[in-house]
């Protein structure tokens, strides 16, 4: 059973489908022992980083979530939560992987958000939730914000800026990007990590 935290971000429901097409059974949940007891979770999330973390923190899940042991998936703005700090109103997150979400600077040409299809560089360590998944393959992606690149990133991407689209710290993993909305490789990607074992 995957437990995909309800984090009120717009995604859930795509997230649900995506697990059902591969034939997994999933629920949607902020119950404390719902979380602990899944097999796998899933941290999803779409618009404001400080939002979700106050909604986490209404519903009592930071300590749930950070002492988690069974592999743990954060999406898009559910990856920004693993970080120590946004800039997106100047919020304190999870501090589960070092480092700060910042935001894109503005350029002639850049629009912002970085909002498609975009390809992603997947670093040479063979991590688990990678696997099979072609280099340079496109991934899409919707934020205004991002992560830093660091000795944790597995798969990075450009726009105008380099960031961190993978990362991975011991049970903990996340993607910049949705899987969801990626077609086969996003299917990849979400099938690896219906199958790690830590």
């Amino acid at each position: 059973m995957i437990a995909v935290i309800d984090s009120c971000g717009s995604n859930m429901t795509s997230v649900l489908f995506a697990l059902q097409r591969l034939g997994v059974e999933s629920i949607l949940t902020s119950c404390q022992k719902e979380i602990t007891r899944a097999d796998k979770v899933i941290l999803p999330g779409v618009g404001a980083s400080d939002h979700a973390i106050a909604r986490l923190k209404e519903d009592n899940l930071i300590e749930c979530i950070t002492a988690l042991t069974q592999p743990v998936l954060g999406i898009c703005v559910g990856m920004q939560l693993l970080f120590s700090y946004s800039e997106e109103g100047e919020s304190s997150l999870l501090d589960i992987i070092p480092g700060t979400i910042r935001h894109f600077t503005p350029e002639p040409k850049k629009a912002i958000p970085h909002m498609g299809w975009n390809n992603v560089k997947l670093a040479e360590n063979n991590h688990p939730l990678i696997k099979d998944i072609p280099e340079n393959s496109y991934f899409y992606f919707v934020h205004s914000y991002f992560p830093p690149v660091s000795e944790l990133t597995i798969g990075e991407c450009e726009y105008g800026e380099c960031f961190a689209a993978i990362v991975a710290k011991e049970n903990f993993m996340g993607c910049q990007f949705h899987p969801e909305r990626s077609s086969q490789n996003g299917a990849q990607i979400l099938k690896n990590f219906v199958e790690l074992s830590l």
